[in-house]
């Protein structure tokens, strides 16, 4: 079965209540995940979390507005590259970077991983490509944190081979089998967040795990259906299917057979 494995990649701040209504006004912490996924001798990572790049290229500039609306805490060590060498992995042992979604927090990490190729939604890509300048902000869409040649490493999910889910992963319904994971990693759109948002359903030892991404930014969000400020819905790409989301991962919290997890689940 796939394995998973957590890093935390530094993390940034803001008040609670725009992650969860009712949160009140006190500065939560909420940490940058990205995760490492293994099936034999395969390995796939999962976003990159943030990196010293991002403050390179939100420095100066439209950008600059990103890290002031939500500071963000990194130490070089914190990197995703220097933990997985940490670990005795370097590039060359990643088959792929699957992106959960284009926002800065889960690819400033890209050009610390030259030559790995990266998974995404070809839908999502494409809506986000050409952005630039408030346009760009308004989606946290850095451009500068691709490299010159991102476009030519993309495979895109839509290409995959689409597959009907098991009963127990109900109400998701369909899913695209990654290449090379057996089966065991099966990634699915989850509308609303941002362009091209998607999560993987990951067979383990354990049972089905979801690695949700930005789905949801606390547990509450999906278990108590206790959605962000409204402020929040003018970040996002799709307010309506943000909400529908939401509500599948409630109804599939209900079940209590599958583990979710939030890249951003913090100290609310």
């Amino acid at each position: 079965m796939a394995t998973i494995t957590a890093f935390e990649v530094g993390y940034c701040t803001h008040i609670g209540c725009m992650a969860l209504k009712g949160a009140g006004l006190r500065v939560c912490r909420f940490p940058s995940r990205a995760w490492l996924l293994e099936v034999g001798d395969r390995r796939w990572l999962w976003d990159t979390g943030y990196a010293s790049w991002f403050e390179q290229y939100t420095r100066s500039g439209v950008f600059r507005i990103y890290r002031q609306v939500t500071p963000v805490y990194f130490d070089p060590e914190e990197s995703l590259a220097r933990q997985l060498l940490a670990q005795g992995l370097v590039g060359g042992d990643i088959q792929g970077i699957i992106l959960s979604h284009f926002h800065a927090d889960h690819v400033a990490g890209l050009r610390d991983f030259p030559g790995v190729k990266c998974i995404c939604s070809g839908e999502g890509w494409e809506q986000v490509r050409t952005l630039r300048g408030f346009a760009a902000l308004r989606q946290a869409f850095v451009p500068g944190l691709f490299p010159a040649d991102f476009e030519t490493s993309l495979t895109f999910i839509e290409g995959f081979d689409a597959r009907q889910l098991p009963a127990a992963l109900a109400p998701f319904t369909h899913g695209y089998v990654l290449p090379g994971s057996e089966g065991q990693i099966i990634l699915v759109p989850l509308p609303g967040h941002a362009a091209g948002h998607i999560g993987a359903f990951i067979l383990t030892d354990d049972g089905w795990t979801l690695l949700a991404a930005d789905a949801a930014w606390s547990p509450a969000n999906y278990r108590e259906l206790r959605g962000p400020s409204r402020l929040a819905n003018l970040v996002m790409a799709d307010a309506t299917a943000y909400y529908q989301t939401l509500e599948r991962l409630n109804q599939l919290w209900q079940q209590g057979s599958v583990d979710i997890r939030l890249c951003h689940e913090g100290d609310l």
